[in-house]
């Protein structure tokens, strides 16, 4: 749910200051979301200090390390210094709840699932498929090896997409936070129901009044509701971010640098791999929110 005295409920006016000050002076280029850092797990003050300007303005940031190899407490540590600690333990997570994104060998079960093929990946955030109590906030993506080929990210800030939406057609943002406009399946394994349906909004705010977005341009196991302004409504995302946007930023993730955001959307191209040039990516799912964000 919105509240109506929320600058994101399509009938509060306050949303124009809000738009006004959103649009100010908002980075341009992805190279201004680059913050090099000495050392990722013990970051200096003006180091924290430019990540965390970079999120306040766009959710997200990229952190330029120097290349340590497979160190999984790099995004774990790097992501306490920002307040995201609760970590979403998912299906093929690690024992330590960070999950090692790698092409599947044959035969290997999560081969079943895109991200650990090397083909592309649409427009999504994190976890749109999991329990209200278990929204994911915030997200990292540290690269610990990229691939011989491809492999890059295109992000957009989800308050920007609903900026864009709600000029475009303030009906969009109504459709979109109704409580049953996205639905997802439930998933089934050998033993039955092993993920319960999830129904809920695309846009909602959190209890500190944060725009929060929970979104897939998959169109198998995926329930849109039925309804015109729902149809519309996704038809108008659907070509937003098929745009060239000057707010959306197309990035490749070099070994030691890695993305901090409050579950911007995103997606990924295909990449190659070779014996000699695997891609390891570390991905790290928060139940929090960047701090001070």
């Amino acid at each position: 749910m919105i509240s109506a005295d929320s600058p994101f409920h399509p009938d509060n006016l306050a949303y124009n200051e809000w738009r006004e000050a959103k649009l100010r002076d908002y980075p341009q280029r992805v190279e201004e979301l680059v913050v090099e850092v000495s050392n990722p797990k013990l970051l200096s003050t003006s180091e924290h200090i430019a990540l965390l300007e970079r999120c306040q303005k766009t959710n997200m940031a990229i952190y330029a390390g120097p290349d340590l190899g497979e160190d999984k407490d790099i995004p774990r540590i790097l992501g306490k210094q920002f307040g995201l600690a609760r970590l979403d333990s998912n299906l093929m997570s690690d024992e330590d709840d960070i999950t090692t994104l790698t092409v599947a060998e044959n035969g290997e079960k999560k081969g079943e699932f895109i991200p650990y093929t090397d083909r592309p990946i649409r427009w999504h955030t994190d976890g749109y498929y999991n329990r209200p109590d278990r929204q994911i906030l915030g997200m990292m993506l540290h690269c610990a090896a990229p691939a011989a080929e491809g492999g890059a990210n295109a992000l957009l800030d989800h308050e920007i997409l609903y900026l864009l939406l709600r000029d475009e057609n303030p009906e969009h943002i109504r459709a979109l936070i109704q409580e049953d406009v996205l639905s997802i399946p439930p998933r089934m394994d050998e033993n039955g129901i092993a993920r319960a349906e999830e129904t809920g909004p695309v846009f909602s705010t959190l209890p500190g009044g944060q725009l929060h977005m929970r979104y897939t341009a998959r169109t198998r196991s995926i329930n849109w509701k039925q309804d015109a302004a729902t149809q519309a409504a996704v038809a108008a995302i659907e070509k937003l971010l098929s745009q060239e946007l000057p707010w959306k930023f197309q990035h490749r993730l070099e070994a030691g640098m890695g993305l901090i955001c409050n579950n911007v959307l995103h997606d990924r191209t295909s990449f190659v791999d070779t014996p000699e040039q695997k891609r390891i990516m570390f991905r790290a799912r928060y139940y929090d929110r960047i701090e001070q964000t």
